[in-house]
């Protein structure tokens, strides 16, 4: 019985951890300082989760990540618009484009999302990976 009660307070702990780290993340976007965020939780915080961002009027998508995890993206209702055009796949099908799209959307480093970018395109051509950008093309 003890086992269970332990192993119960720590899935609730986890749980509540990362209800801290969305409404972190819902505060960030609420001040301006993200446009779009992406979570990762548990399927079983998904009803919470709903609930929380549509008291909230926040738009939202959710994609299953894998059978026990969820992919929340909350934000600008463009930039969820753009994930909707995207499609329902997951994030390692998505083409070197619509991870860098997203990546941009993110607000990652832009320079680390060109080299992300260019390191996954295979067809790319050597001559144009230098760090030097020429005058006239």
């Amino acid at each position: 019985m003890n086992e269970i009660t332990e192993e119960h307070f720590m899935l609730n702990a986890s749980f509540n951890g990362n209800m801290q780290v969305l409404r972190h993340h819902l505060y960030e976007y609420q001040k301006g300082l993200r446009h779009l965020i992406l979570h990762t939780a548990s399927v079983y915080l998904e009803d919470e989760i709903i609930g929380l961002l549509e008291k909230k009027g926040v738009s939202y998508l959710i994609r299953q990540a894998s059978e026990q995890k969820i992919n929340v993206f909350f934000g600008d209702k463009r930039c969820i618009n753009v994930l909707r055009e995207i499609g329902n796949k997951n994030l390692s099908n998505y083409t070197e484009e619509e991870d860098f799209i997203l990546g941009i959307m993110l607000g990652y480093d832009r320079l680390k999302q060109c080299d992300r970018y260019l390191k996954r395109k295979v067809t790319i051509q050597p001559q144009y990976c230098t760090n030097s950008i020429p005058l006239s093309l």
